[in-house]
Order: structure tokens, then C-alpha cells, then sequence
């Protein structure tokens, strides 16, 4: 764990949900079941970043573990960080239940996990990121960054609002209108919440703080306005200062 100094974000406090409450964990792990299809997004991201057997991969924010879990069928070993600890906890189990013995499960985030001189072929975030503010999102990523073999890659997907939407007014409303009526017990509450107190931002701020913190961005997908996912590689830096 990093020693950080006193004027950093606390990245440990929770807004929101109280992930410390075993049911609210468990509610958690069930409700990603109904909302997230795993499998299509494994399937995305190894498409995208070329995964190798022999590679190590470090997984931020992992929440009950359900993708390193599956990722880690796809190489040598995975890192898997989050900031809750009954989150940890509970992927541990599931991971052991399972019978996976190459997951590292470990209490942190993006500003406080410490590698040592450990450098990760693959890093990946989903769903994340838009826990800090924008200045701290780029001191995360610049951590990333450092974290990375040369020419490692990052995988990031995460709530990125479009900047060429007019009236965000009427996108929200029609965005929690189509929820779809099976989720939206799940979901609704959930989305109301993210856009009010949590730290989503638009396209060109992420592409500018991704290129910030020293990556080229190689693919970017956008969906429906307000999702989106980045396949960066870290810059080589004799390359950059030519």
C-alpha cells in the first residue's frame, strides 16, 4: 500500500452503497448477473487487447470477481484490486469455490495500490474510474502508466457522456426511460445516483487525460452517448521525444 500524503483523495470512502453490509455484497454480486453479460465482454476485450497465456494482468476495482475470474482461464496470472474489503472477501471465496489458484485478490485502488517493481503486461478497469474526480482520474492513470511493461496496454470502459449532446435534460430522462423493465428495479435508483454524486466526464476530457498520463488511445467505442471503452498502449518514450 502506498504511504500517500494528507491532501490526497481518500479513495477508501464509500459513496453510495455500503459494500462493508454482506447483504448489500451479495445483492451486488447477483444484481451484475442480471445486468452485465461477462461473457460478451470478455470476449470484447480479449478481441481487443491480444491476451496471452504467459502475461500478467492486473485488474482494478474487480468487485466480486466474476471477470477476473473468467479472465484469468486467459493467462498466467491476475492481480485483482478493490477498495472494499468485503468485496475482496467474497471474490476470494468465489475464486477458491471455483477451483482458480492464479488470482492475487488484494485490498486497493488506483491511488494507493503499490506493485513494488512489479509491471503488468495488461491492465484493466471497468465501471471505475468515474469514482474520482477528474484531476484524480488523471494521477490514476499516470499510475497505470507506471505500473505497465513498455508497450503494455490498458483496457478502460466506463460512463463517458458524449460532449455533442444539446440538452442533457432530456438525454437523462429518456436514458432512465429506457431502462428496460426487467433492470429497472435494479438499475434506475442506481443511474439517479451516478449522474448526482459520482464523477463521470465527458469524451474529450477522458481522451485528453489518457493522453495526458502518457498513452496513444489505439481503439475507442462509443454507445448510446454515455459508455464507452479505450484499448491505449503506453507510449515508448524514445519514441515520444523524437
Amino acid at each position: 500500500m502506498r504511504k500517500l500524503p494528507a491532501w490526497y483523495y481518500d479513495e477508501f470512502v464509500q459513496n453510495g452503497t455500503d459494500y462493508t453490509d454482506e447483504e448489500e455484497i451479495l445483492n451486488y454480486d447477483r444484481n451484475m448477473d442480471k445486468i452485465r453479460d461477462i461473457r460478451e465482454e470478455m470476449e470484447t476485450m480479449l478481441r481487443l487487447i491480444d491476451l496471452q497465456p504467459e502475461e500478467q494482468v492486473l485488474e482494478i476495482g474487480c468487485g466480486t470477481g466474476e471477470f477476473s475470474i473468467e479472465l484469468s482461464n486467459y493467462c498466467r496470472e491476475i492481480t485483482a484490486l478493490d477498495i472494499s474489503p468485503g468485496m475482496i472477501e467474497f471474490a476470494r471465496d468465489k475464486a477458491r469455490s471455483r477451483k482458480r489458484d492464479n488470482i492475487k485478490f488484494i485490498n486497493g485502488g488506483f491511488l494507493t495500490f503499490d506493485p513494488a517493481e512489479k509491471q503488468f503486461n495488461v491492465i484493466v478497469t471497468q465501471l471505475v474510474l468515474h469514482h474520482l474526480p477528474d484531476f484524480w482520474k488523471l494521477i490514476a492513470l499516470k499510475n497505470i502508466n507506471s505500473m505497465l511493461k513498455p508497450d503494455g496496454k490498458l483496457y478502460l470502459r466506463d460512463v463517458i457522456y458524449s460532449s455533442d449532446i444539446d440538452d442533457f435534460d432530456a438525454f437523462f430522462s429518456q436514458t432512465l426511460h429506457n431502462i428496460s423493465e426487467e433492470a429497472k428495479d435494479i438499475m434506475k435508483d442506481d443511474y439517479v445516483h451516478h449522474i448526482k454524486e459520482e464523477f463521470s466526464t465527458f469524451d474529450w476530457v477522458m481522451e485528453g487525460l489518457l493522453e495526458k498520463a502518457g498513452f496513444r488511445i489505439e481503439e475507442s467505442h462509443y454507445q448510446d452517448d454515455f459508455m464507452a471503452s479505450y484499448l491505449c498502449r503506453k507510449e515508448n518514450k524514445q519514441k515520444m521525444s523524437v
